[in-house]
């Protein structure tokens, strides 16, 4: 596993990023660490309201051209396109757009700090975690990993010529695993991931768990 960095002070929750292969069942994963006391967030959505701001919609207009917004808007597809098969394109996009979803998680952590009581931890799903190198912001990192039987099985209904391209942008599952602190198998029940997580949660957060 990765190196261990120390976590926050006591007084403070954990700032913990979330990543994982496709179809490893990283929005479960969040969705349940919300449901056992923490305060979660994640970067694509984030990125998706993003899009939605005219500012930003200007600059990629400026950048990649008209022909990516519709009625002013960011045309998620049109911008896909133009960046999908283009590295130098993408890496201009993401440099676009990272400064400012650092704004918004700076933003939404100092809200999530400032909750009475707080939150047993600040989980933020990030899928590029490594591969951007964002590690050193948090106070742990947890990979989801799942049988790469099962996560086919998820995703066989998604565009796979897509997915395809998108898992050629990542890290494997071995590696995110070796990077991370902590890893969290998810290969059964709903249930038993969520046990997985609230044992996480005990080792990393030690608050007092939601009544």
């Amino acid at each position: 596993m990765g190196g261990a960095r120390p976590h926050a002070p006591p007084s403070e929750p954990p700032f913990v990023g979330l990543t994982g292969g496709l179809g490893a069942g990283k929005s479960t994963a969040l969705e349940l660490l919300r449901e056992l006391g923490a305060a979660t967030l994640s970067s694509d959505a984030v990125v998706h309201e993003l899009l939605e701001r005219a500012d930003v919609a200007r600059a990629i207009a400026e950048r990649f051209g008209p022909g990516v917004l519709r009625d002013g808007r960011v045309d998620r597809a049109a911008l896909a396109a133009r960046v999908f098969h283009d590295p130098a394109a993408r890496r201009e996009l993401e440099e676009l757009l990272w400064p400012l979803v650092g704004e918004e998680i700076a933003a939404w952590r100092a809200r999530a700090l400032a909750a009475v009581p707080p939150p047993r931890a600040l989980v933020v799903e990030v899928p590029l975690l490594f591969e951007a190198g964002l590690e050193s912001a948090f106070d742990a990192t947890v990979a989801i990993v799942t049988d790469d039987a099962v996560r086919r099985a998820r995703i066989a209904d998604r565009d796979q010529v897509a997915l395809a391209e998108r898992e050629r942008q990542q890290l494997t599952q071995e590696e995110k695993a070796a990077r991370a602190d902590h890893v969290v198998r998810n290969d059964g029940s709903r249930e038993a991931l969520r046990d997985e997580l609230s044992a996480l949660l005990a080792k990393i957060a030690p608050w007092p768990a939601p009544r």
